[in-house]
C-alpha cells in the first residue's frame, strides 16, 4: 500500500523558501535583474529590426530576464540614439543601430544632431555586417546598371530613396549620381517598406538599401537589383554585378550594425553584454538567419568598435565634403 504523505506547515514553508531560492538563482544567472529594452530607430520588419530581434531573443535569460525590441523611428534614426543617450546607464536600455547613424549622420545634419556617437554612448560590439544594393522596379526598362545610366542621361530628375535620409545607402547613391552625372533627388521615407511600395507603384524610380531587405523581392521578381556594393559579385547572387565590376570602385562598402549602451555604463555591464553578444553570434540558427539575408554575424571588442567608429566618422567627413552633400530633410 502506498504510504500517504503528510504536508505540515514546516513542509510548506520549506517549499516556499526553496522556490524563492530558485527564483533568486535564476535572477543571478542574468547580468541585470530587470527587463531590458533594445531601442531601434526604424520600423519593424527592416534589416536592423530583424538583427535586433535575433539578438534580443538570445540575450534574454543571459543578459537580462527579458530583452524587448523598442522600435522608435524618427529623425532619420537619430531619435533612437537620443533616447539611449538620455537613459540611465544601468544596462536596461540598449541601442542597435547601423554605424552610419553615429558616423555619417552628424556630418549630414550638423545643426540638428544632438549627440556625439563617440562620447555620448558606450561601444559594446558589432553584431552584423551587410552590403547594399541599388534597385529599380521590376517593370523599369533598364535591365542592367549600364542600361540605367543610358536611360537616366535623358531624365530631368530621378526620384530615389534609401532606408533613411543621411544613411550610408543615400550617400553611396549620391556618389553614384555624381560619378554618373545623374540628376537624382532623394525622397525620404520612414523605413524601407513604404519606399518599396512606392517603388513598385512608380512614385520613385530607384532605391539604394540594405541587401537583406532586397534579396527576397529581387528573387520574387517584384524588383530588380542592378548592382551591389560588395567588393565583388556575391556567389548567392550571380546575376547581380558589383559596382566595382563595372568600374565604379568608389561605390563599395558595407555597414556594421552595432550594439551600444549609454555613456558611463559600468564596466561589468559592458563586459557582460559583450560576452552575451559573442555567445549569441555563435548560435547556429542566428547565423543561418543572417546568412539568408546576405548578412554576416560579426563581433569585436568595445575598444575595436570605438576605433572603427572614429575612423569611419573621419572617412565619411571627407566624402561628404568632396561630394558636397546637403541634407534634404527628414
Amino acid at each position: 500500500m502506498t504510504p500517504r504523505l503528510a504536508f505540515t506547515r514546516r513542509h510548506v514553508l520549506a517549499g516556499l523558501a526553496g522556490s524563492a531560492l530558485a527564483s533568486r538563482a535564476r535572477a543571478q544567472a542574468t547580468l541585470i535583474d530587470r527587463p531590458a529594452r533594445l531601442v531601434v530607430g526604424y520600423p519593424g520588419g527592416g534589416a536592423t529590426d530583424i538583427f535586433a530581434r535575433l539578438y534580443a531573443e538570445r540575450l534574454a535569460g543571459s543578459y537580462g530576464p527579458s530583452v524587448v525590441v523598442d522600435n522608435r523611428p524618427g529623425a532619420s534614426a537619430r531619435l533612437a540614439v537620443e533616447i539611449v543617450r538620455a537613459a540611465i546607464p544601468d544596462g536596461t536600455t540598449l541601442l542597435c543601430t547601423p554605424e552610419s547613424v553615429l558616423t555619417i549622420t552628424p556630418h549630414i545634419y550638423p545643426a540638428t544632431t544632438r549627440y556625439d556617437g563617440l562620447t555620448d554612448l558606450t561601444p559594446v560590439s558589432a553584431v552584423a555586417s551587410v552590403p547594399f544594393a541599388f534597385c529599380v522596379a521590376a517593370g523599369h526598362p533598364a535591365q542592367s546598371l549600364e542600361a540605367f545610366l543610358r536611360w537616366a542621361a535623358d531624365q530631368p530628375e530621378i526620384p530615389y530613396s534609401s532606408p533613411a535620409a543621411g544613411s550610408t545607402p543615400q550617400l553611396l547613391a549620391a556618389l553614384f549620381a555624381r560619378q554618373g552625372g545623374l540628376r537624382m533627388t532623394h525622397v525620404s521615407y520612414r523605413g524601407t517598406g513604404a519606399a518599396l511600395v512606392d517603388l513598385g507603384a512608380g512614385r520613385i524610380t530607384a532605391f539604394m538599401g540594405t541587401l537583406g531587405d532586397l534579396v527576397g523581392p529581387h528573387r520574387a521578381g517584384t524588383l530588380r537589383m542592378l548592382a551591389v556594393t560588395a567588393p565583388q559579385r556575391l556567389p548567392k547572387l550571380p546575376d547581380v554585378p558589383a559596382f566595382a565590376d563595372l568600374g565604379l570602385a568608389d561605390i563599395t562598402g558595407e555597414t556594421w550594425n552595432v550594439m551600444m549602451l549609454p555613456a558611463q555604463a559600468p564596466a561589468r555591464i559592458v563586459e557582460g553584454l559583450h560576452a552575451a553578444i559573442v555567445r549569441a553570434a555563435g548560435d547556429t540558427r542566428l547565423r543561418a538567419r543572417l546568412e539568408s539575408m546576405e548578412a554576416a554575424p560579426i563581433t569585436c571588442t568595445p575598444d575595436e568598435l570605438a576605433l572603427r567608429l572614429r575612423a569611419e566618422k573621419d572617412r565619411w567627413k571627407g566624402i561628404v565634403q568632396r561630394v558636397g552633400f546637403v541634407a534634404d530633410g527628414d
